[in-house]
């Protein structure tokens, strides 16, 4: 039975990093948010998982008062290579001024330094959403909670939560892939040096967290599921064979595995909705891109909103607006990341003549090398 109604200007769909991004940037603002998130407050807490922040996310989470230097790594270098086949490519911080490349961080640590200034009425937890209407002036979300049912009726909702469902808006490509992830120790430390490492059977990243290296292993499913089930010997000796000789590994950390796959929803927005970060678009992780891209939706969304705070959150001609101004960083990553996931998984030998061909250009080329570095570091700011 429903009890209750709660008016809002803007309802976000889903507390993580992104939802609560987009929180704090309308802070101090006309509208009134409510952040609603299917899981308990704080349930982040335990979550191991390392993400990869660019430069230009740290810039916009300082400015959110959201940053923590002491639970971050920095990045000072990327080396780019692949397995059997010339051509590398080194990516070095200093060529661009700037402090570090990116950075890794836990996810748990982000969601704290996130959650930490966001007032506890402006968050209902552990909430089911089991229906969504947009008509009119509002939405009104049904969700459950505690045993019954409460009514939000808000002028804008916003979806930051999962990934773009199985529907009709949604394109699907599958890379029939897999990637395997654990934290694993090197012989030697780190430097703050990662590695994009490209191999016949997939990319691998290590990103420097800590003492030890956050490892993701992409491989075909047939051989992803033999990984998990090696002792640590013998996980370490097939991580050996795939990376090369460049690093030796000492120790590893529990492993898990989650299907690869490039799941774009078409349109960003609806009647009185709009959907951002994951559940917009849900990208391969190699060169880290998905998650940053995900926070400047965030990012843009509040600058829209809040260049029309004297009007309606939910205005048609207001979220289109921000539909345009994603165009070129959403179009612009998505396509970046599937071609690089998509030719460097290729092991045909032309591929991987041409591949070599590319990062020896990059090498050899720096304003080509720095155009690919400030794509990562940025963004569109990277085009022309």
């Amino acid at each position: 039975m429903t009890e209750q109604i709660e008016c809002v200007d803007i309802a976000i769909v889903g507390a993580g990093p992104v939802g609560m991004t987009l929180a704090l940037a309308l802070a101090g603002g006309p509208y009134s948010v409510l952040l609603i998130d299917s899981r308990q407050r704080g349930a982040w807490a335990g979550d191991p998982r390392a993400l990869a922040l660019s430069q230009g996310t740290r810039q916009l989470l300082e400015r959110l008062g959201a940053w923590d230097t002491d639970t971050c790594t920095a990045i000072d270098t990327i080396h780019v290579s692949q397995r059997g086949g010339f051509g590398r490519t080194l990516i070095d911080a200093r060529d661009y001024d700037l402090p570090a490349l990116g950075y890794v961080m836990r996810y748990r640590d982000l969601a704290a330094a996130l959650d930490s200034p966001i007032d506890g009425g402006r968050i209902w937890d552990d909430c089911a959403v089991i229906d969504l209407q947009s008509c009119g002036e509002a939405s009104e979300v049904t969700l459950h909670r505690a045993g019954e049912n409460r009514r939000v009726s808000a002028r804008l909702v916003v979806h930051a939560e999962g990934t773009p469902a199985d529907d009709p808006e949604v394109r699907v490509y599958d890379y029939r892939q897999h990637a395997v992830v654990a934290e694993v120790r090197p012989l030697a430390g780190h430097a703050r040096r990662a590695w994009e490492r490209f191999t016949p059977d997939g990319p691998l990243a290590l990103l420097p967290i800590g003492n030890d290296y956050s490892l993701v292993l992409a491989a075909p499913p047939d051989k992803a599921a033999p990984l998990l089930a090696l002792d640590e010997d013998g996980f370490l000796a097939a991580l050996r064979a795939q990376f090369g000789s460049r690093v030796d590994f000492v120790a590893s950390g529990p492993r898990a595995s989650f299907p690869l796959a490039l799941r774009v929803r078409r349109k960003l927005t609806g009647p009185r909705q709009v959907w951002i970060g994951n559940a917009a678009q849900s990208l391969h992780p190699i060169s880290g891109q998905g998650f940053n891209l995900g926070l400047r939706d965030a990012w843009e969304l509040a600058e829209r909103l809040l260049e029309n705070a004297a009007g309606d959150p939910g205005d048609a001609a207001t979220l289109a607006s921000y539909a345009r101004g994603r165009r070129l960083d959403r179009q612009g990553s998505i396509a970046f990341t599937d071609s690089v996931a998509r030719v460097f998984a290729n092991d045909l030998a032309p591929l991987r003549v041409a591949r070599g061909a590319g990062l020896l250009a990059l090498d050899l080329f720096p304003p080509l090398r720095h155009f690919v570095a400030r794509r990562m570091i940025w963004g569109a700011r990277a085009w022309p």
